[in-house]
C-alpha cells in the first residue's frame, strides 16, 4: 500500500502522520527537475526529507532527459532511497511544458528519459503513469514495456488517460492489461475508497500492489487500514471521536511548524471535517476566516463538544 504522491498535500508533515498511522510506502510530492528553482521556497520545503524514515521516495517531474537525470542524482545525494518519474500528472501548467502525461504521446522521449536516469542513480527508480493521452491514445502497455527495458523497477498506473483528468470510470482492465505485459511490479491506481475495493482491485488486476491518493486526505490513517485489511482480512477499527480530533490538531500544529502560514492547513481541515462531521461546510467557512494558529486550534479542540466528530 502506497501513498500517492500528491502536490500541496502529501508533503512532510502529512507524511509522518500517514507513517505514525502504520504507512510504510509513502511518495513524496512532485519536485521539478530544474534546478534553477530549487532556491523557491516550495521547492526546498519539498526537498526537505533528509531527517525523514526511510525509504524516501522522491518524485520528479520534467520533460528534459538530462535535467531529470541530474535532479534524480542531486536528490540520490542529498538522501532519496527510490527515485519516482512523474509521467501522469494531468494538470495543464505541467503537461504545457511537456512533462507529466503528456510525455506519454512521445515514447521515443520516454525511453530517453527513462534511460538517462536510471544511468545516472544507482538507487531503484519507479515510474508514474497514466493510461495515455485520451481514449485514442492509450499507450500504457507500450510505455511500461520501454520502462522494463531501460531498467525501472516498478510502475504505478492511474486507469484513466489525461483527457478524463479524475472524471469518468477507472478502467481497471486496462491496467491488467499492463500487468501482464511485464514482469516487474505494478501497481494500481485511482479511486480505491474501501477496503473491499482494495481487494477486489487487487484479485481483478493482478497488480502486486495499490497507490491511494485522494481517498488519504483527511484521513492519514486510512493507508494502513487498507493494509491491514489485505494482509489479514479484517477491517480495521475507525478512529474514535477523539482521536480523529486529535489528528486534526496536531496536523494543524505540523503544518504551522513546517510552513510558518495558517492557510495551508485550511484544505486539510476542510478534508477532516468532510471526512468526519456531518454538515460540514458552514465549519469550513468558519475555519477558513481564522488569522492565527492559535484560533485554529481553539476551533478544532471545541469542536468535539459543539459539532461532534464521529469518526
Amino acid at each position: 500500500m502506497i501513498v500517492a504522491p500528491m502536490a500541496g498535500v502529501t508533503d512532510k508533515p502529512f507524511r509522518e502522520l500517514c507513517r505514525e498511522y502504520g504507512a510504510r510506502w509513502l511518495v513524496s510530492e512532485m519536485l521539478t527537475s530544474d534546478e534553477r528553482l530549487w532556491s523557491t521556497r516550495k521547492s526546498s520545503l519539498r526537498m526537505s526529507f533528509d531527517d525523514e524514515p526511510g525509504p524516501r521516495w522522491i518524485q520528479i517531474a520534467g520533460g528534459d532527459a538530462a535535467m531529470l537525470a541530474s535532479a534524480a542524482k542531486a536528490n540520490e545525494a542529498i538522501g532519496a532511497d527510490i527515485i519516482d518519474i512523474n509521467m501522469g500528472c494531468p494538470a495543464k501548467k505541467v503537461c504545457n511544458k511537456a512533462a507529466g502525461s503528456a510525455l506519454l504521446r512521445d515514447e521515443s522521449l520516454v525511453r530517453q528519459i527513462l534511460t538517462a536516469v536510471v544511468d545516472a542513480v544507482s538507487v531503484p527508480v519507479t515510474l508514474k503513469i497514466r493510461l495515455g493521452w485520451s481514449w485514442d491514445e492509450v499507450n500504457a502497455v507500450q510505455i511500461a514495456k520501454i520502462a522494463e527495458d531501460t531498467g525501472v523497477q516498478l510502475l504505478t498506473v492511474h486507469g484513466r488517460t489525461r483527457a478524463c483528468r479524475f472524471q469518468g470510470q477507472v478502467n481497471y482492465e486496462a491496467i491488467a492489461a499492463v500487468k501482464s505485459a511485464v514482469s516487474m511490479p505494478v501497481i494500481a491506481n485511482g479511486d480505491i475508497d474501501t477496503p473491499q475495493k482494495a481487494k477486489w482491485v487487487i484479485e481483478n488486476t493482478g497488480c502486486d500492489g495499490l497507490m491511494i491518493g485522494r481517498a488519504a486526505q483527511g484521513k492519514p490513517w486510512f493507508p494502513a487500514q487498507l493494509d491491514e485489511y489485505l494482509q489479514s482480512g479484517r477491517l480495521a477499527t475507525e478512529p474514535s471521536v477523539e482521536e480523529s480530533r486529535q489528528a486534526i490538531v496536531q496536523h494543524v500544529v505540523r503544518l504551522w511548524e513546517f510552513y510558518g502560514q495558517v492557510g495551508i492547513a485550511r484544505k486539510h481541515v476542510g478534508w477532516y471535517l468532510d471526512a468526519n462531521v456531518v454538515g460540514s461546510g458552514p465549519l469550513k467557512k468558519v475555519f477558513n476566516q481564522l488569522a492565527t494558529v492559535d484560533e485554529q486550534i481553539v476551533f478544532l479542540e471545541r469542536l468535539q463538544v459543539e459539532s461532534g466528530i464521529a469518526a
